[in-house]
């Protein structure tokens, strides 16, 4: 088990960042609340990921705010807005990188939520407009990952622990962001 700290949610019923970012974003009510309800099989309730079968085994993102920190130095700029990065879960003392391919609890307060960790969560070439230029690259492997929505429950802000199943074997290729085989028709 891991203590760490949630510092954020992001929830947004539509994508910000679509299109050419040199148009900017799309002005979409995004939310940033104190708690946010997770359904299992379907993501944060109202969430612009939240049942899409597009998205199933990625209904959730998850990223450390300490890789926007690192980034924001490596670049010499101001500290980043994390929710600028648009991660549904933002934490602090995570090692979010290594949940690729593993199943994982978190709990703050309210009862463990269970997440399968996925693929990573790729940034995009908007960063270089809504972080900073050179962002996007920065951020390649530590833009967090995508996970898929194994229980139900309620996260909040603030203190939280995490514990990692180690029961699960190997992970799957396909859910740890790792190279498969495609079936193809004959």
């Amino acid at each position: 088990m891991t203590a760490i700290e949630i510092v954020g949610f992001v929830v947004s019923p539509a994508h910000a960042y679509e299109g050419r970012p040199s148009d900017g974003p799309r002005p979409v009510a995004t939310t940033t609340p104190d708690t946010i309800t997770i359904r299992a099989g379907h993501g944060v309730v109202g969430d612009r990921y939240a049942g899409r079968a597009a998205h199933r085994d990625a209904e959730v993102t998850l990223l450390a705010v300490e890789a926007l920190e690192a980034v924001a130095a490596e670049l010499g700029v101001a500290p980043f807005d994390p929710v600028a990065a648009r991660r549904t879960i933002l934490t602090r003392g995570l090692e979010v990188e290594a949940l690729r391919g593993r199943e994982f609890a978190i709990d703050a307060g309210d009862g463990p939520v269970r997440l399968g960790g996925g693929r990573p969560a790729a940034p995009c070439a908007w960063m270089d407009v809504v972080l900073a230029p050179g962002a996007h690259a920065a951020l390649r492997g530590r833009a967090g990952i995508r996970c898929a929505a194994l229980s139900s429950g309620t996260l909040r802000r603030g203190p939280a622990t995490v514990t990692v199943s180690d029961d699960l074997g190997e992970p799957d290729p396909a859910r740890a962001g790792l190279p498969h085989r495609r079936r193809t028709r004959a």
